[in-house]
């Protein structure tokens, strides 16, 4: 049964008030959000908005011989909310290695394992008598002392666990490269719509975390480099001198540096010799730290200014086999994106001091990383580059809830792909990536049972139906949105969502709301029809009268999206003529519309052009003349 809330508010948008019906559906969970005023209809974080934080310091050694991952860390957790917390989710989304762990499908021998141990864990200097051999990713633990409002605790955890021998998002590379990520336990999320986190991973969910401050160590034997979240701090105590000079020289170079060539680590020039070195690093209000480390791998370095008034710059560097073609390209990939993202779109300085590609498997994003695969055809590499470097906006600098709400940064990632792409190949090339890569596999899809409303929590679609939520349909709906609104307008909105949410945790609601107060119209409509309904995209050319010298069209919606579209018009003596039509042509009526054409020409044929808004039955978009 559809549950619905009216509630009507005053605003002052644009200089002109006007009252919001907010008519959209919303969980019961998610009501109560905005009736306790941690949430506003008007689209900022409510006047009662809280959310928890934790201070991490983290002690990390990485075995080459055993391949295990041995940590000790501290963390400082500080309750905002008003709950007294009787209990504490602890989070290691590693777990999902275990043979008993939930996964979308089959997992080879050489990705299970045997998981995370516990060999000590206090909280506030009482112990706890931890056997995590039963844990999955995510458990609950009773709290001797429960945690008070507004009030601090400290927990204090042992930890180890075999890196997997199968690479995916984490794991081994190669027998001497590796990367770690989501490699420590932590506090999971405690928010003011659903309490405590506690749904389980999968090797298919992504993440929600909160916003901490993190100082990460990483211990490992000489010869290997460590790249990781966050600002390395002790360069100079770490690599060796002509290193660490280089590496200095590239946080100011617009030109690519080599810090590390293939001959510097075969002949042992890199790092210092000492048995084992410590890297240091640290990242404030950020949502994760990760780290990969190489012994043969070689590193690049440059930099570009992100934001043009102050002339800060950040880091792009880059981590790889030194066969690998593709990434010999990495940091000019992405010096580009950076300027793009920073100044284009979304046209948001980017918000961090370092960015790393890093040769993988995984083709995921992390804060200031990027675990990629090796990949020989160069658009399609920049391509993928430019996709996990935009998730640097959606979900890390936004606080996304990927795991419940995946479309709200896969969306924004594939849209970002799209428009950066016209730019580095042309709109042409850009359109047909995008619809032979992106759309194609959701129109062409047979089962079409899979599809379902894109505002379903990305946990309860599986198959064809994640991808097609998470990636097209959500991408499909912020362009249409930006066709709707033009440009200018629509980052003006954009900006504002991300003005008031970032390094917060918005929900599809915020979404929503802001987006309408950004750009100073009730958006519902548009929302309900793109989020909240089974539509997909098909026009169909219902007629075409003629009456004295225009031409009638008559045009139904049988898919039902709001989407923008072109009609083509070919005149007798051949030559043809755009319309297009926005969005905005379907808020009246969602189903059927007649377009009057002015002519005094004959029209031999008429056609129906959505360009990347594929049609599902594409031969009823053409009319001709008798």
């Amino acid at each position: 049964m559809r549950k619905s809330i009216i509630l009507l508010v005053g605003s002052l948008f644009l200089g002109l008030n006007f009252l919001v019906a907010q008519d959209l559906y919303m969980p019961r969970n998610i009501v109560k959000a905005f009736k306790n005023g941690t949430r506003s209809l008007d689209g900022n974080p409510g006047k009662n908005y809280w959310q928890n934080k934790g201070v991490y310091d983290i002690n990390v050694m990485v075995n080459p011989e055993t391949k295990a991952v041995t940590g000790e860390e501290t963390i400082a957790y500080t309750n905002n909310s008003p709950d007294t917390l009787k209990m504490i989710a602890i989070r290691f989304v590693n777990n999902l290695h275990k043979p008993e762990a939930p996964r979308s499908g089959y997992a080879s021998a050489d990705f299970l394992d045997s998981g995370l141990t516990i060999t000590s864990f206090w909280i506030n200097d009482l112990q706890y008598n931890i056997d995590a051999k039963n844990w999955g990713t995510v458990v609950a633990i009773r709290l001797k002392t429960p945690l008070l409002p507004h009030s601090s605790t400290t927990l204090k955890i042992n930890w180890n666990y075999p890196l997997s021998k199968q690479s995916g998002r984490e794991g081994q590379i190669d027998s001497t490269t590796f990367y770690c990520a989501y490699s420590y336990p932590r506090v999971s999320v405690y928010d003011d719509y659903n309490g405590w986190d506690m749904l389980p991973h999968s090797d298919r969910q992504e993440f929600y975390n909160d916003f901490n401050d993190y100082k990460l160590n990483v211990k490992v034997p000489k010869d290997y480099v460590v790249w990781a979240t966050g600002n390395l701090l002790n360069a100079d105590e770490v690599l060796q001198p002509a290193i660490a000079k280089r590496l200095k020289d590239s946080y100011l170079s617009d030109s690519v540096i080599h810090i590390a060539t293939h001959n510097d680590m075969q002949q042992k020039k890199v790092t210092r010799q000492y048995s084992w070195n410590i890297w240091k690093f640290e990242a404030n209000d950020i949502t994760d730290v990760c780290f990969g480390t190489s012994n043969h791998y070689v590193w690049d370095g440059a930099s570009t200014i992100v934001d043009r008034k102050t002339g800060r710059r950040t880091s792009m560097q880059a981590a790889y086999n030194e066969t690998s073609e593709d990434f010999h390209h990495s940091v000019a990939f992405g010096q580009n994106a950076l300027k793009y993202f920073s100044t284009q779109y979304p046209g948001v300085p980017f918000p961090f001091p370092k960015m790393t590609a890093f040769q993988g498997f995984a083709d995921m994003e992390y804060p200031m990383m990027v675990n990629d695969s090796h990949v020989d055809n160069m658009p399609f590499a920049q391509m993928l580059q430019d996709h996990e470097m935009a998730h640097s906006y959606f979900p890390f600098y936004m606080g996304i809830n990927e795991t419940r709400y995946a479309y709200m940064d896969e969306g924004w990632a594939t849209t970002f792909e799209y428009l950066i792409g016209q730019e580095e190949y042309g709109k042409a090339h850009a359109d047909a990536e995008y619809k032979a890569f992106r759309v194609k596999s959701w129109i062409g899809d047979p089962s079409t049972e899979e599809d379902q409303p894109i505002i379903t929590m990305s946990t309860q679609v599986s198959g064809a139906g994640y991808g097609n939520n998470s990636y097209v349909k959500a991408s499909l709906s912020y362009l249409a949105l930006k066709d709707m609104l033009g440009d200018a307008l629509f980052k003006k909105a954009l900006h504002h969502y991300m003005d008031v949410w970032h390094s917060k945790h918005p929900i599809p609601w915020d979404y929503f709301n802001a987006m309408s107060a950004g750009a100073g119209e009730n958006l519902n409509w548009f929302f309900q029809n793109w989020f909240f309904t089974n539509n997909y995209i098909d026009l169909k050319i219902n007629g075409v009268k003629k009456q004295k010298d225009d031409y009638v069209v008559e045009i139904r919606n049988v898919g039902g999206f709001a989407i923008p579209f072109d009609i083509v018009m070919t005149y007798a003596d051949g030559q043809t003529a755009r319309i297009h039509e926005t969005p905005a042509i379907w808020k009246g009526n969602e189903q059927v519309q007649r377009i009057k054409i002015p002519s005094r020409q004959a029209i031999q044929s008429i056609q129906l052009d959505g360009g990347i808004f594929m049609d599902y039955t594409p031969t009823d978009n053409v009319w001709k003349a008798e």
